[in-house]
């Protein structure tokens, strides 16, 4: 359902690395495929300088709709850690106290292992109240805090906001944005339109996304609850005259097997 009372705020998210974790934590730090509601709130949160313990009751409420322009690679971080006083590093159990204990026998380095997603672009839409979306949109152009894809090391590349569109369907609106992909990535395109991976937030959809937030506020830790998704393909101009059998060997079918990944 479509009204004067709502829009949509389309949003480039660009980076030499993203990583969008959801529930994972402590030494294996994981990265989602796509943008989670979570860290696009927590974008949104920062961009208006909201306190980690301030209510997310109106950013939870918005639709989140995401298109996979470009998917990126996977890479693993090997990361240690010290403690720069050369004590042993704490462990997972406490005194009577409650005071986290060294461990034992002495353990100096520490491992974790942290995911990104390299030379990724993702539009994401949010569609809400109007004026909601209209404050959102201001503060994306005039953040208070840094703005960052996931996590504090990964600053986005270029503006994030796209702008406002008039209230549509999250798909009509994801399906209206041009091609955000690396120029390098678009001077692969064959044919006229290239068909996108897109993650639509829909309470008749069939699937699960566990990445809601109830709060960032880090004393009482994050919990997530799910959401209702739905998986599909939307079709855009990809801005190419090529047509698709151009670089087609003769003799041989017209198929690309790594099409359905966005290769």
């Amino acid at each position: 359902m479509t009204g004067t009372d709502h829009a949509v705020l389309v949003l480039r998210l660009a980076a030499p690395l993203q990583s969008w974790g959801g529930p994972s934590r402590y030494n294996q730090r994981e990265t989602r495929p796509q943008p989670t509601k979570s860290g696009v709130l927590g974008l949104l949160a920062a961009a208006e300088g909201r306190d980690r313990e301030a209510s997310l009751t109106d950013l939870v409420g918005l639709q989140l709709g995401v298109r996979v322009d470009q998917p990126g690679t996977l890479l693993r971080d090997y990361h240690t850690y010290s403690d720069y006083r050369g004590v042993p590093l704490l462990s997972a159990k406490t005194n009577a106290k409650g005071q986290q204990t060294r461990t034992t026998p002495a353990k100096h380095t520490g491992v974790t292992r942290r995911f990104y997603l390299q030379d990724a672009v993702f539009v994401a839409a949010l569609r809400g109240p109007k004026a909601l979306v209209q404050s959102l949109e201001e503060a994306v152009r005039n953040p208070a805090f840094p703005l960052f894809l996931g996590r504090r090391s990964c600053p986005p590349t270029g503006p994030v906001s796209l702008g406002l569109r008039t209230d549509s369907p999250l798909k009509e609106a994801l399906e209206d944005v041009p091609w955000q992909a690396g120029s390098h990535r678009r001077r692969q395109a064959q044919g006229s339109t290239v068909s996108l991976e897109a993650t639509l937030e829909d309470p008749a959809g069939d699937q699960v996304a566990l990445d809601v937030p109830d709060t960032y506020d880090l004393k009482t830790g994050t919990r997530f609850v799910q959401r209702d998704v739905r998986h599909l393909w939307v079709t855009i101009p990809s801005g190419s005259d090529r047509p698709k059998t151009e670089t087609a060997s003769a003799g041989q079918p017209d198929h690309d097997p790594f099409a359905l990944l966005g290769w």
